[in-house]
C-alpha cells in the first residue's frame, strides 16, 4: 500500500505546481538568508580571531554558506522545474532527472538537519578553543614591540571594553602573568627587583589588572593596582565590596555571545529545514501525480500521487535487500577475480625427452 496517496485532477495539479513553484522561491530567498547569517558569523569570528586556539571554529560558518549555496541552487532548479510541469511537453524532459534529483534532495535535507544541529551543539568545542586562545593572549599583552604580537594589547583591551569583561575567567588571571613590558620597568628600583626575584621564572608579577577591566559605572575612581591590598587603599576590602572591575570572565562573555548566535541561527535553520522538507514532499506528490496519469493525451483526467510506492516497512525491507544482493554480486565478482588469478599462476609441467 502506498505512503499518504492523494488523489490529484487538474485543478488540484495545477495549484500544486503553482504552490511549489512560490514555495521554492521562499525557498531561495531562505537559502540567500542563510547564507547571509553563515557569512556574518564568520566576520564575527575573523574579528576575533587573535583570541581564538583554533579554526574548528569556523566548521559552523562554511557549513551555513555552503548550505545557503545549495539551497539556493537546488530551489531555483525545482522552480523551474515545477514551472514547466504546467505543460506536457515541457515537462517530458524533466522526468528522467526527477528521481536523482530527489534523492540528492533527500541527502540535502539530511544535511541541513545535521547543520542546525552542530548550531546547537558547538558550545563545548567553542568553550576550549575561547579557553585556550584568551590564555594564550594575555600572555602576548605586553609583546607590543613584537612583530605579529605589537596589537594583542589592542585587541585584548577592546575585547574587555566591549564585552564588559576581565581575564580569561576572571580579573585574578591577570595576577598570574607578567602584563607590564619590560620597557616600562624600572630595574633600578628595589621594589622591581624584589618582585622579580621572588619569582621562580624571573616574571614582574603585580595584583593589578589593566585599565580595560575597570568599569566606568562605579561611583569609585578605578583601583587597577593593589587590588588585593586593602591598606593601600582608604575604606577599602577587596572581599566584601563590589570591585569597580568587571566581575565576569571574557571567557564566559564570548562564550554567551556567540553561543546564543549559534542558536538562534541553529532555530532559524531548522525551520529552513522544515520549510525544504514540505517542498520535497510536494515535489514528489506532483512528480507521482504526473507519472501516473493514465492517458496522457487527456491532461483532465485524475491522476494518483504518493510519496512512496509501497508502505514504509517494505520499502526499508526492498532496500535492505538491493544492499543485500549488491554485497553478494561483489563477494561473487571478488571470488571468480581470485579464480582467475591462481588458474593464470599455475604453469603446466612439460617434460622433455631426449
Amino acid at each position: 500500500m502506498a505512503l499518504l496517496k492523494v488523489k490529484f485532477n487538474q485543478k488540484k495539479r495545477v495549484k500544486l505546481a503553482q504552490g511549489l513553484w512560490l514555495m521554492n522561491w521562499f525557498s531561495v530567498f531562505a537559502g540567500i538568508i542563510v547564507f547571509s547569517m553563515g557569512l556574518f558569523l564568520k566576520i564575527e569570528l575573523r574579528k576575533r580571531s587573535e583570541v581564538m586556539d583554533n579554526s574548528e571554529s569556523h566548521f559552523v560558518p562554511n557549513s551555513l554558506i555552503l548550505m545557503g549555496i545549495l539551497s539556493c541552487a537546488f530551489n531555483g532548479f525545482a522552480g523551474k522545474i515545477c514551472y514547466d510541469s504546467l505543460d506536457p511537453t515541457k515537462f517530458a524532459k524533466w522526468k528522467p532527472l526527477l528521481k536523482p534529483y530527489l534523492a540528492l534532495c533527500f541527502f540535502f535535507n539530511i544535511l541541513i538537519f545535521f547543520v542546525a544541529l552542530i548550531c546547537f551543539l558547538m558550545r563545548g568545542s567553542l568553550e576550549s578553543t575561547l579557553a585556550q586562545g584568551l590564555k594564550n593572549g594575555m600572555k602576548f599583552y605586553r609583546d607590543t614591540d613584537t612583530p605579529g604580537r605589537c596589537f594583542m594589547k589592542k585587541t585584548i583591551d577592546m575585547l574587555q571594553i566591549e564585552f564588559k569583561c576581565c581575564g580569561n575567567n576572571g580579573f585574578k588571571d591577570w595576577f598570574e602573568i607578567q602584563w607590564i613590558s619590560n620597557r616600562y620597568l624600572d630595574f633600578s628600583s628595589k621594589e622591581v627587583k624584589d618582585r622579580i626575584k621572588s619569582n621562580v621564572d624571573g616574571r614582574y608579577l603585580v595584583d593589578g589588572v589593566p585599565f580595560s577591566c575597570c568599569n566606568p559605572s562605579s561611583p569609585r575612581p578605578c583601583i587597577q593596582y593593589q587590588v588585593t591590598n586593602n591598606s593601600a587603599h582608604y575604606s577599602y576590602d577587596y572581599q566584601t565590596e563590589e570591585l569597580n572591575l568587571w566581575g565576569r570572565g571574557c571567557r564566559e562573555a564570548l562564550l554567551h555571545y556567540y553561543s546564543s548566535m549559534m542558536s538562534s541561527m541553529g532555530a532559524v535553520v531548522l525551520l529552513v529545514w522544515l520549510f525544504e522538507m514540505s517542498v520535497m514532499v510536494g515535489l514528489r506528490l506532483l512528480h507521482t501525480s504526473l507519472e501516473s496519469i493514465p492517458n496522457p493525451e487527456d491532461p483532465e483526467c485524475e491522476s494518483e500521487g504518493w510519496i512512496l510506492e509501497n508502505s514504509l516497512k517494505d520499502t526499508l525491507k526492498s532496500a535492505l535487500e538491493s544492499l543485500k544482493k549488491m554485497g553478494k554480486f561483489n563477494q561473487v565478482e571478488a571470488g571468480a577475480e581470485g579464480a582467475e588469478g591462481e588458474e593464470a599462476g599455475k604453469t603446466p609441467a612439460i617434460t622433455t625427452v631426449s
